[in-house]
Formats: C-alpha cells, sequence, structure tokens
C-alpha cells in the first residue's frame, strides 16, 4: 500500500495568503467579526490614536486575543503569547501582531471595568436578534477558587494569636538588642537584629490594620493575598474563593447578566441579581426560578413587590419527607389570639423571642400539661413541656411554599436544570476553569463577563450558524459605524 508523505520544504510560485490558511466557516471568524461589531469607547476601552510616545498594540486586537483565548481554556498571559507565535487561527486573529505576556496582562489589569461591559453588550445584542425573550430568567451560583491560598485567610481569633506572637518576638528582638550593646561580641550582627525589628513591626501593623477591617466590615475572615475573596465550601473542600453568579434567559439558555460575591452562599443574592438582568434587558421580567440555595422569604419580596412570579422551593420540601403526628405543620397558628393550637386542643402561648433566630417561641402555660400528656415522650421529651418557633417571616414561606407548588410554577422549575446548569458545567468542564487568574473583585468580574460571553458565542453559532452569525455581527458593525 502507497502512504502519502509530506514535505515542509516544498516551495510555491504563490504562497499563500494569511487568510487563506482560515477556512470560511472557522469559528475565529465569528469572534473576529463580534469583536469588530463591539463600540470600544462604549464599552471604556481607550482608543486615542495620537497619543504621544510608542505605539501600542491595536486594543481592538488584544480584546479579541482575550476573549477567544478563554473560548478555548487559554487565559495565561504566557500561554496567550505562545498561541499567537505558533496558532494559525490566533495568528490570523491577531494579523500577524506578536505582543508578549507582560503587554496581555497589563491590558487586562488595565480594562477591567470595561472587560465588565462585555457580556452586557453580548445580551443585548441577543435581545434584538430575538434570541432571548427575557419573560423567565433561572438564577444560579458556584464557587470558584481565587487566586490566592486558604493558609491566607485568617479569623479574627488566628490575628489576634499572630498579633501576640509578633509582639512576644518584637520584645525578644529589643531585649537582644540591648544585650548587644552591652556585650558587643560574640552575637548576632545588630544590623540583621534591626532590619527583623523592622520586619516585625511593619507585619504588627498590617496584622493591627486588618483587624480593625474586619470589625469595621463585619467579616469573618480576611485573606491577605486577595482580601475581597472568602471562604467557600464545595466538594473540592474549602479554599479561598468567590460565589459566581449567573442569570439565564429561559428562551435559549443565554446568559443575560452576571456577577461575583464574596459569600459562600446565595441567600442573600436574589434581588440583586434580578435587578442587574432588567436593567441588562430594558425590561422588566415575568418570572424568576432558582434552586433551594436562594430561599430567603425577604429577597423573594423584595422580587415579588416589583409583580414578578419567584418560582424558588423551600430548603426542606414537605414533599421529601413525611409528617408526623407532632409535627409543627399540625399545629394550628390562631392569629388573632397569637397563640398554637397542639393537635389535642391545649394552647401554647408567647414565651420569648429570639433574635439570632428572628423568631417568636411558644410553649405551654403549665409544663404539667405537656407531662401528664398520654404522648408525652413522643410529642417531645423536654421537661418545660412542647415548644414552637414561629419565624418573622413565618407568613411570607407559606405563601412562597404555595407560589411553587403551583402546577404552572413545577412546569417552569423543570427548565431549570436544563437552562442554567449548562454554563457552569462548560465553563469547568470543556473549558477547564476552576479557580480566576486575577485578584480583587474587579478582576474576577471581569473574568466572569469574558468567560459568560464566550458561552454565548458558542451557543450563538449552535443556533444561528457560523455564516449566519457572521453576517449578523457584520450587520451591527455597519450600524454602529453609521
Amino acid at each position: 500500500m502507497a502512504f502519502r508523505y509530506g514535505d515542509r520544504y516544498q516551495s510555491s510560485l504563490f504562497p499563500p495568503s494569511l487568510d487563506e490558511l482560515v477556512p470560511e466557516d472557522s469559528p475565529v471568524r465569528v469572534y473576529n467579526a463580534f469583536i469588530d461589531a463591539l463600540d470600544l469607547e462604549e464599552l471604556g476601552i481607550d482608543v486615542d490614536e495620537n497619543q504621544v510616545g510608542n505605539p501600542s498594540y491595536d486594543p481592538r486586537a488584544m480584546l479579541k486575543l482575550l476573549v477567544y483565548g478563554y473560548s478555548y481554556g487559554i487565559r495565561s498571559s504566557r500561554k496567550l503569547e505562545r498561541e499567537v507565535h505558533y496558532n494559525v487561527s490566533f495568528i490570523w486573529l491577531m494579523g500577524g501582531l506578536k505582543p508578549d505576556h507582560k503587554t496581555i496582562a497589563e491590558f487586562r489589569r488595565r480594562n477591567k471595568k470595561s472587560l465588565q461591559n462585555v457580556l452586557k453588550t453580548s445580551a443585548r445584542m441577543c435581545v434584538k436578534l430575538d434570541l432571548i425573550a427575557g419573560n423567565a430568567l433561572f438564577i444560579d451560583g458556584s464557587k470558584f477558587r481565587a487566586n490566592a491560598s486558604i493558609k491566607s485567610s485568617r479569623s479574627a481569633k488566628q490575628s489576634k494569636r499572630d498579633l501576640a506572637k509578633v509582639e512576644k518576638r518584637i520584645e525578644e528582638i529589643l531585649q537582644e538588642c540591648n544585650t548587644v550593646d552591652k556585650l558587643e561580641s560574640g552575637q548576632p550582627s545588630y544590623v540583621k537584629i534591626n532590619e527583623e525589628l523592622v520586619d516585625k513591626q511593619t507585619l504588627k501593623k498590617k496584622i493591627e490594620e486588618v483587624m480593625s477591617e474586619m470589625k469595621k466590615s463585619g467579616k469573618k475572615s480576611h485573606n491577605w493575598v486577595d482580601p475581597d475573596c472568602t471562604r467557600v465550601n464545595s466538594r473540592l473542600g474549602t479554599n479561598a474563593g468567590y460565589n459566581a453568579q449567573i442569570v439565564v434567559d429561559e428562551k435559549n439558555g443565554l446568559i443575560v447578566s452576571n456577577d461575583v460575591a464574596g459569600e459562600n452562599n446565595d441567600i442573600n443574592q436574589l434581588s440583586s441579581q434580578v435587578e442587574q438582568a432588567n436593567e441588562t434587558l430594558g425590561k422588566q421580567c415575568e418570572t424568576v426560578c432558582a434552586d433551594s440555595g436562594y430561599d430567603n422569604p425577604e429577597e423573594m419580596e423584595k422580587v415579588a413587590r416589583q409583580g414578578v412570579n419567584v418560582v424558588i422551593p423551600p430548603q426542606r420540601p414537605k414533599a421529601n419527607r413525611e409528617i408526623g403526628e407532632f409535627d409543627k405543620d399540625n399545629f394550628t397558628y390562631d392569629e388573632k389570639r397569637d397563640c398554637y393550637i397542639c393537635p389535642k386542643g391545649e394552647e401554647l402561648v408567647y414565651y420569648k423571642y429570639q433574635r439570632n433566630r428572628k423568631a417568636r417561641t411558644y410553649w405551654t402555660r403549665k409544663r404539667s400539661t405537656c407531662l401528664r400528656c398520654e404522648h408525652y415522650g413522643i410529642c417531645t421529651k423536654a421537661k418545660v413541656g412542647r415548644t414552637v418557633c414561629r419565624y418573622d417571616s413565618e407568613q411570607l414561606r407559606e405563601h412562597f411554599e404555595a407560589e411553587y407548588n403551583k402546577p404552572e410554577s413545577q412546569e417552569v422549575y423543570s427548565l431549570r436544570g436544563q437552562r442554567v446548569e449548562l454554563p457552569f458545567g462548560h465553563m469547568k468542564r470543556n473549558l477547564g476553569v476552576d479557580h480566576f487568574m486575577l485578584r480583587g473583585r474587579e478582576g474576577v468580574k471581569a473574568e466572569m463577563s469574558i468567560l459568560s460571553t464566550c458561552f454565548n458565542l458558542r451557543r450563538m453559532m449552535t443556533i444561528l450558524g457560523i455564516d449566519q452569525m457572521i453576517e449578523l455581527m457584520r450587520s451591527f458593525s455597519k450600524e454602529s459605524a453609521v
């Protein structure tokens, strides 16, 4: 059987141009057309060509490099530098420009806020193309590691312990200095001791500033490397990280908006995420759906007041457990008399208010009532008798639970996993993104914006096709030029 052999030294009379090396239906052409359609000044990127000094790289080309690189999981500035030298699609995209890693990293660092607006622009394009309807929105969060170690995180208790060690070492150094002054021989160098003293005093000042900041902000911990991150618990354990948030449209599963939170859970995120999504859409959505991690009646009420239907399951759905004879659900609350009636007809009156739980506690007037009851030991084993807690948000919880159990709400919730889980799966599994490259909330939001934009472009290519996508992007580019 004959073989085909390559010959890298074969010459041609008319060598191919760079454009001929990239097929017309290559995805890189979509990214090129998309960035060309963006108004860089509107994003906040400086495009002044009359600046004095050494010519800088075209900011549009640099933005293309970042977005295209992130879409294939290439985020490191050094890896991006390598691609513009050896990868044909990157070389074509950059038009032969070859910025070094320092230039790439500096462009990303200087344009953090501008990069955050890329997703908003792409989402509004999707609205114009009728790919985003904005009627039903799905919200979800996922944990990503920060560019910092958990070992750099310190709680208030740990900071006090570190401060005590530093103060003790400062005292030891001062005593050593006095000893050196007296003996002046056979002792460590005074210069080295003095340098260590300065270092320890600087460290002490830094620890005191951190403790003061934690006290003002109310944060339980502080990370020395990335102060904006927090302790996050995930399947990979406890790490220093961020809680990334996305809002996805029901129609085609495209991302409308995103955010990053310095909190370990989603309990306080609902209203702020809906507000950002509505701003991008330019209108009020009709339905908001999320998982039980967003089950916060106060947050849900803020959204519901705007006329939005909120579909969120309770954290402990009744459908997943059997209700016992003496479960709280079988106790009747009398709103007029402000008391509970147990299944046997006995009253439980108001006893005290628990501020930490934001709940009112009810119990029997006489504990003997419960102790003499034939069901004592089944209903309760407490010597003070049975107690029942009623949360301040109890009425709201009951209302939203009833809304969630409606057939139309169940139908919406059944779509949640299909829509909002896909973007995070693409980022973490296909692109291999399990941590952020930049530090600080602004930098992390910029990265999250680029990743979300990359997902939207991939999704749009699947829906519309590459050729149609390029045509649509070129039409947007002509509109912006006019």
